[in-house]
């Protein structure tokens, strides 16, 4: 009798290591969560906020520090905004991203962006903290889109409307920072 309980204990000991070495089982290191370990579901409105947040902080609110200007050459801004960002910029301005699937959903087609820059100039020296001496390049644009905006309704009573001229003007401004050799900030200044 004796060795039929060693033999069941040591196989049940054997399946419960098997099955804490395949990962069946909770991990007891570090801190243990209780019913917030398991995974949650988000809203993919939520999602799609923090992902356009994540791109336009990656691509469009950084400032650039570039070489200084160079006496006797024209100072032109940098690249004119670019598609990407001129449609992400109409997005958030009139709010709407495609509205809701089968109940209102607005679409934009045959899209045509014209860019025009408004002004270009360059401010005087100054020194900017964690920089350092720098000019400050603004660069304004005035985009102009035309489009084909289709409205889908689906609830309360189905209907289509087609809007074949519309147009919307965005301003977006550039800025980025050429660097300063050397700065006289004035007499008394720390730097």
């Amino acid at each position: 009798m004796s060795h039929r309980i060693r033999r069941g204990t040591l196989g049940v000991l054997s399946l419960l290591m098997l099955a804490a070495a395949a990962g069946c089982t909770p991990s007891w290191n570090g801190p243990n969560l209780g019913m917030f370990n398991y995974p949650i579901p988000v809203s993919p409105y939520f999602q799609k906020e923090a992902e356009d947040n994540f791109i336009d902080e990656e691509r469009y609110k950084r400032v650039p520090i570039l070489g200084p200007i160079t006496p006797g050459t024209p100072h032109q801004a940098l690249d004119p905004p670019s598609e990407d960002e001129i449609m992400r910029a109409l997005e958030r301005a009139r709010m709407v991203q495609g509205g809701l699937p089968l109940l209102h959903e607005v679409q934009r087609k045959n899209v045509r962006i014209v860019v025009e820059p408004v002004a270009d100039y360059v401010d005087p020296p100054r020194v900017m903290p964690l920089v350092g001496p720098v000019q400050v390049h603004h660069a304004h644009y005035k985009c102009i889109v035309y489009f084909t905006e289709v409205t889908r309704v689906g609830w309360p009573v189905p209907y289509t409307t087609v809007d074949e001229d519309c147009q919307e003007v965005i301003y977006i401004d550039h800025d980025h920072l050429h660097m300063v050799g050397n700065v006289d900030p004035g007499p008394g200044s720390p730097y």
